[in-house]
């Protein structure tokens, strides 16, 4: 789906505060390491992963999607009311029900006029979020929407390390399991509206999507528990990408030498070396976090792009591509210019 009047009028990150490094990890796990003979430091030196971020205790999602949300509607300076939707797109959440969204659009206080709802998607979300309120401001639906996500990983942590510390854990299930000590926390929220209304405003031009849910079981995660297979889903999410990247360049006319920055979800240095590499990237149009964030899931693309605006790399008329995988699989390619 290709946009023509849709506009980023807000855009923000919240990092959570508190840095967990992977040696207070590995110094915990050490009797299972020793234990198992794992002498590879998988989160540092495979993933990259030098440390991530967490939440003070206490934190709920919808507390971290507020806090991004009120950030994100101050930049856009309107007047909360005039939010026609708002979609919250963390695969955490505060309970199986009500909605997440339903607490943060109680938290802002918004109209009874706008919609709410959750999109689970993995890591995939926030680009279906922009696609969905996307869409109903280019039908002429609603005006303005909010796109929310606050990602608490917390929980994860401390379940993932008390069972991989148990004496009957195997080299197997510490395997599949270690995925989960990549992530990390974190908020971001997005304004977007119709174009007429923020002139001069970057503009969302929309993208596309590609799925291979034949690979549904590669990753498969509650909130305190997450079973991966890594190889494969490296593989084939990449396969994927490549079938999206090629419908990318017809849909929007990409060319990677013409693009000014690369969005790209933060998994691992051994993930995002394989986009680079496969795509033809130039290294340093892609601002990497995962090395002191981790993977923070769907909020990772919004961080970032948030990031380069508050580092000044992103100019007027710049063209910035965003890239997402989601476990599933389903991949997503979508286009900003700034």
């Amino acid at each position: 789906m290709l946009f023509q009047h849709v506009a980023i009028a807000g855009l923000a990150h919240v990092d959570a505060p508190r840095r967990l490094s992977s040696d207070e990890i590995n110094a915990r796990l050490k009797p299972t390491l020793d234990r198992l003979g794992i002498k590879t430091d998988v989160l540092k030196d495979v993933a990259g992963i030098h440390a991530r971020r967490l939440w003070d205790e206490g934190m709920l999602a919808s507390d971290a999607a507020t806090l991004a949300a009120v950030k994100a509607l101050a930049d856009a300076g309107i007047d909360p009311n005039k939010v026609g939707l708002l979609v919250n797109t963390s695969v955490s959440r505060d309970f199986l029900e009500p909605s997440t969204a339903s607490i943060v659009s109680g938290n802002l206080g918004l109209s009874d006029m706008c919609q709410n709802f959750d999109v689970a998607n993995a890591c995939l979300a926030f680009l279906n979020g922009m696609d969905i309120a996307s869409r109903m401001i280019e039908r002429g639906e609603i005006d303005y929407a909010l796109v929310v996500d606050g990602e608490t990983a917390d929980l994860a942590y401390e379940r993932t390390v008390e069972r991989l510390l148990r004496a009957e854990t195997t080299a197997e299930e510490f395997k599949n399991e270690v995925a989960t000590l990549t992530l990390g926390s974190g908020a971001a929220a997005m304004v977007l509206a119709r174009a007429e209304l923020v002139p001069g405003a970057p503009r969302y031009k929309g993208g596309v999507t590609r799925a291979a849910t034949e690979w549904n079981k590669l990753c498969r995660g509650n909130l305190d528990r997450m079973v991966t297979d890594t190889r494969m889903l490296l593989i084939e999410g990449l396969k994927l990408a490549q079938k999206t990247w090629a419908a990318a360049k017809i849909a929007l006319g990409w060319v990677a030498d013409e693009m000014d920055e690369f969005v790209i979800h933060q998994v691992s240095q051994v993930h995002t070396a394989a986009f680079v590499k496969a795509f033809g990237i130039n290294p340093k149009k892609v601002l990497t976090i995962f090395n002191e964030h981790g993977n923070i899931g769907p909020a990772s693309v919004p961080i970032v792009l948030s990031k380069l605006r508050e580092m000044g790399r992103l100019k007027k008329g710049s063209r910035i591509a965003l890239l997402g995988i989601g476990s599933g699989l389903n991949c997503s390619m979508a286009e900003v210019v700034w």
